[in-house]
């Protein structure tokens, strides 16, 4: 039952931005095709661990974009916390890269030149919880910097960002290219001056390539 409300929820929130989805058993299918979406939502535990919604996105065969989010909350409040977080954070990246429905006030737009095509780079807003501080103002172009050295096939790729600094200053990332790990990503976050907090605080951004010459 909870598995039918969050795809009715998560349709009606794509529905809400002019991209019909289609249900079809455990996903939700564009036009009977790909795109095709499906979310799954575990209860947060014992343990104190915060629920966690899982969105994937299936582009082709084989290529398929996962995303992650917290949710407060048991059940129903807890998926509807976590699906706000998905809305106000990567949903406008993945309508304009997948979709093409752009709303340039909820996203940055870009053109990147990485070896020898010209990309398309949707940039989504940069996230932080846990304390009211600044991101470094050269955060998107480190990874961008990074992006040079790497062999991009031509079709879309997406990076997903994340840093945690603790309030004594210790940093841990986790830059995942193609849902792969991505090191020279991570070296790129850690090599910023990253303020200090009195409190533990979290960085997520989305960014997707979409090739232009191709």
């Amino acid at each position: 039952m909870t598995s039918d409300k969050l795809h009715i929820q998560l349709a009606r929130l794509f529905e809400r931005h002019e991209v019909e989805l289609e249900p079809d058993e455990d996903w939700l299918l564009t036009d009977g095709d790909y795109p095709a979406l499906r979310a799954h939502w575990q209860d947060a535990s014992a343990t104190g661990e915060p629920g966690r919604l899982d969105v994937d996105l299936v582009l082709e065969e084989e290529r398929q974009l996962e995303l992650s989010y917290a949710g407060t909350g048991q059940g129903e409040a807890g998926w509807r916390d976590a699906l706000d977080r998905f809305a106000r954070s990567d949903l406008p990246v993945l309508l304009a890269a997948c979709w093409y429905v752009t709303d340039e006030r909820k996203l940055d737009l870009a053109q990147w030149e990485i070896g020898l095509r010209q990309w398309d780079a949707f940039i989504g807003r940069v996230v932080v919880e846990g304390a009211d501080v600044d991101v470094p103002a050269g955060a998107i172009a480190s990874v961008a910097d990074a992006l040079k050295s790497e062999s991009l096939g031509p079709h879309l790729h997406w990076i997903r960002l994340f840093l945690r600094r603790t309030a004594d200053g210790t940093l841990a990332t986790e830059v995942l290219l193609d849902n792969a790990p991505w090191p020279a990503g991570d070296r790129a976050l850690a090599s910023l001056t990253w303020p200090g907090a009195a409190q533990a605080y979290d960085v997520r951004n989305l960014i997707a390539l979409d090739v232009r010459d191709y």
